[in-house]
């Protein structure tokens, strides 16, 4: 019944209608704007900012500004964008998931509501999932922006602030997902305003968005810094691991990657380092180098999560098969990784800032984006980021043929019965692009391929450099290509001469992911365009898929039936079962996010109120009555806590109120007790905060206006960066421990909500009483610098999310005595802000 209704009442269909009428009054256009000359039509752009700075909406100058961009493109790129890109770029202006086929174009797509909310002034952010693309799409797609007056920038790694701060004034900025995230938390940590790179978000279009929201989200962004530890305890913990057997000392869960010293483990343990109990509070810190030695042999795999190159750990990207180069596991995983591999141990890390990409990207007034493979997650997308996805009609019917997958009983039966049929198509010329799950499963196949005499290419984590050349020639005539998951994803896989009648592009997938999407994105290199094309899967009964969500059963039945590696069998039951696994690992991941974001809210809502603050602070000239206000805050709730009285003591102690304003406010013997007598708690704090009031005066008269607004912004931003990282760590030990209290029947997020406000309040509280003593008790040097914390680089942390341990740590600001002020005056750091005495 309720396919019926859903056949009905599609709500697809009815945004492809909606959609279509709105492509048809563009295209009514064509003619008229066809007619204008190359300076008319650049003239355009300004008429239409002009119209918007008047008052009229960007959705008032949909039609007419899209009919500008596609009669643009035909000019500047020699491409005319066909109508279903012109339904596909109004869903994405409309603040939606456009859901567009491998090979419909969907770069081009993205050029028309880019250029349409650019006009606003107010910058345009287009994500990309690496800087290849992004700078591939900047380079071509910024002729056609160019070309119509509109101005480009390209954010990559590595830019310094000048040119960071260039690319986001630009009209247009290509970027990569990690880098627009970690320019925002580093633009919350800077000194000077002017040190700022991003402006407000307000329009983002990112490309490949189930990998970059769904696929990366729960991965948090981490700006670290370098912590001293000896590695000497990795190589004691790593060379005692490598003593132990599976079963016998520790016990592996390979649905939950889940690794256990046994008993006799923890004995062994015990003995080897000569000691009485693992489990006591001593012995904590041994204890966690153990499990991490344990998780790095039994759980983490080289060439399949990661690689060595040049004597460093690479992380490889579970979704895509990328090398993640700058990345590190965090928890002390990756030092037990290199101690494994017999490298050198590089120091562990600190956490400075934090922010999950669902955070940051629901930061954007709007917020878009475009995918061959959405449905499955059309909920998540839903509910997380208030998109739908619009599933929008391909330009030609597809006429690929998809066959039913083939299931082996081993994994070696699989591989050599893929070998034969690639040698059986590669005979014929049709080119063929193989699909693995792993590096080492591709390696595996090419040496299979090796010993056949074939020639391919390929393509996975190790030689992503040569990506864009290597998926350019994969539709040639002959042409045999190896990919992990990644498989060239945001290239085209265009079919060279003859291949059409050899069958088009054959697609092989050696192993169904977890994901849907994934194999759906392998599917959908084939069959571009309406061309022709081939896809089939190959699975055995020791795929990790079907290891992990009971096979043996199945593997049994096989057996008895008598069938050997020779002979597959195509079973729906078995499909069903595999797309049943999915869809539970897909359930799984979902409210592993929502999880993950339910918790995060809990940080997101406070560091969007520090981060606030900060930037009130940068961006004031004078601090003077946020200082006071933080001065009367600390004072009367000190005062308020050392005039409470017991049964016991019915007297207050003056004594402990007059130590109290000593060691945080004044010198010694400027408040005494006497001063104290026969006050109330009211009157004592009044009595104070005059006190601190004068003696600020008396500060400020001894130093220029300047110095002293310059000496405020020092204390106020060493005492919220400070705390502000002490309370990181603090929210994450709370949430890793949070879970436990489950067990006495108390819902986990709601305490963590609680606790994490009540520990934010203390946080705040902390900052005053900083600010305070070190606003009335602090000497001025010269040579006075506004401190930041150590510069930090992106670390990956725990699969769970969880953030790197650390500890605040400072230096002094870096700006050289002879270098520009970085305060913007144009003079010299020693002539300006160096001067202060």
């Amino acid at each position: 019944m309720l396919n019926i209704l859903n056949k009905v009442f599609d709500p697809n269909k009815r945004d492809v209608k909606r959609l279509e009428k709105k492509a048809d009054q563009i295209e009514a256009l064509a003619d008229q704007t066809a007619a204008l000359s190359d300076e008319q039509l650049r003239a355009r752009t300004e008429e239409f900012k002009e119209r918007y700075q008047k008052g009229e909406s960007v959705d008032d100058l949909l039609v007419e500004a899209f009919a500008v961009v596609r009669e643009g493109a035909k000019r500047a790129l020699g491409m005319f964008p066909f109508r279903v890109q012109l339904m596909g770029g109004i869903a994405l202006h409309e603040g939606n998931i456009a859901e567009m086929k491998t090979g419909e174009g969907k770069t081009l797509t993205s050029t028309m509501p880019v250029y349409l909310n650019a006009l606003t002034g107010k910058g345009v952010h287009v994500v990309t999932v690496n800087e290849y693309l992004a700078s591939r799409d900047a380079e071509e797609m910024g002729e056609l922006f160019e070309f119509l007056g509109l101005t480009v920038g390209l954010n990559t790694n590595g830019l310094s602030k000048e040119e960071k701060q260039e690319a986001y004034q630009a009209d247009i900025t290509y970027s990569t997902n990690n880098e627009l995230g970690f320019d925002y938390l580093r633009d919350n940590m800077v000194l000077y305003k002017e040190q700022m790179t991003q402006r407000p978000l307000h329009y983002a279009v990112i490309d490949e968005v189930d990998s970059i929201l769904i696929d990366e989200a729960r991965t948090p962004l981490i700006i670290s810094g370098s912590a001293q530890k000896s590695a000497q305890l990795y190589i004691q913990a790593n060379a005692f691991v490598r003593t132990l057997t599976k079963e016998t000392h520790y016990t592996y869960d390979e649905k939950t990657k889940g690794v256990q010293l046994t008993e006799e483990g923890m004995n062994r343990a015990e003995s080897a380092f000569n000691i009485d109990n693992l489990f006591e509070i001593t012995n904590v810190v041994l204890n966690h180098h153990i499990n991490q030695a344990l998780k790095a042999h039994a759980t983490m795999h080289l060439d399949v999560d990661y690689v060595v190159q040049e004597g460093e750990i690479i992380i490889v990207d579970q979704f895509t098969g990328r090398l993640m180069k700058g990345r590190r596991y965090s928890d002390g995983l990756h030092q037990a990784i290199e101690a494994k591999e017999g490298l050198e141990i590089q120091n562990e890390s600190m956490t400075l800032a934090t922010i999950t990409f669902q955070n940051y990207f629901r930061m954007y007034d709007k917020l878009s984006g475009m995918t061959g493979t959405a449905k499955t997650e059309e909920e998540e997308f839903r509910n997380i980021y208030n998109m739908n996805v619009i599933s929008i009609p391909t330009n030609q019917e597809i006429i690929r043929d998809d066959r039913a997958d083939l299931i082996y009983a081993s994994m070696d039966g699989k591989f050599r019965a893929v070998v034969e049929e690639i040698a059986e198509r590669h005979a014929k010329g049709q080119p063929m692009l193989v699909g693995t799950v792993a590096i080492e499963t591709s390696e595996i196949i090419s040496n299979y391929l090796t010993k056949k005499g074939i020639m391919h290419n390929v393509l996975n984590a190790k030689n992503h450099e040569r990506e864009a050349e290597i998926i350019a020639n994969a539709g040639q005539l002959g042409a045999v290509t190896i990919a992990t998951n990644m498989a060239g994803r945001g290239t085209d896989i265009k079919l060279g001469d003859g291949v059409i009648d050899a069958g088009g592009l054959a697609v092989i997938g050696t192993e169904r992911h977890e994901s849907r999407r994934i194999d759906n994105q392998l599917r959908g290199r084939a069959g571009r365009q309406g061309d022709p094309g081939m896809t089939q899967f190959y699975l055995s009964m020791e795929d990790e898929l079907m290891r992990r969500f009971g096979s043996d059963n199945m593997k049994a039945m096989m057996t008895r039936l008598g069938m050997d590696d020779n002979e597959p069998i195509q079973s729906r039951m078995v499909s069903k079962a595999v797309e049943s696994a999915q869809k539970r690992v897909e359930g799984n991941n979902f409210d592993a996010r929502k999880q993950l974001l339910q918790y995060d809210d809990v940080l997101r809502q406070q560091r969007e109120i520090i981060y606030k603050q900060r930037f009130d602070v940068l961006d004031s000239e004078n601090l003077r009555s946020i200082v006071e206000t933080m001065l009367t805050s600390s004072i009367q709730r000190s005062v308020a806590v050392l005039t409470q009285t017991t049964e016991e003591e019915s007297e207050v102690n003056l004594q402990s109120i007059a130590d109290y304003a000593q060691g945080n406010l004044f010198d010694e013997g400027e408040v005494t007790a006497a001063d104290l007598e026969d006050k109330d708690a009211e009157e004592i704090s009044a009595f104070l905060i005059d006190k601190v009031l004068q003696k600020y005066n008396e500060k400020e008269e001894q130093l220029s206006a300047e110095q002293m607004r310059e000496f405020e912004k020092v204390i106020v931003l060493r005492a919220v960066d400070s705390k502000w990282m002490d309370h990181i760590d603090a929210m994450e030990q709370l949430r890793q421990g949070i879970h436990l209290r489950a067990y006495g029947q108390i819902d986990p997020l709601r305490e963590y909500q609680q606790e994490g406000f009540a520990m934010f309040e203390a946080m705040i509280t902390a900052i005053e009483d900083d600010v305070a003593k070190y606003i009335m008790k602090a000497e001025i040097r010269n040579n006075l610098e506004r401190q930041e914390v150590i510069k930090g680089e992106a670390v990956n942390p725990k699969e769970d999310g969880e953030a790197v341990k650390k500890k605040p740590a400072r230096k002094k600001a870096d700006v050289g005595r002879n270098a520009l002020c970085p305060c913007g005056s144009g003079k010299k750091y020693k002539n300006c802000h160096g001067k202060l005495e």
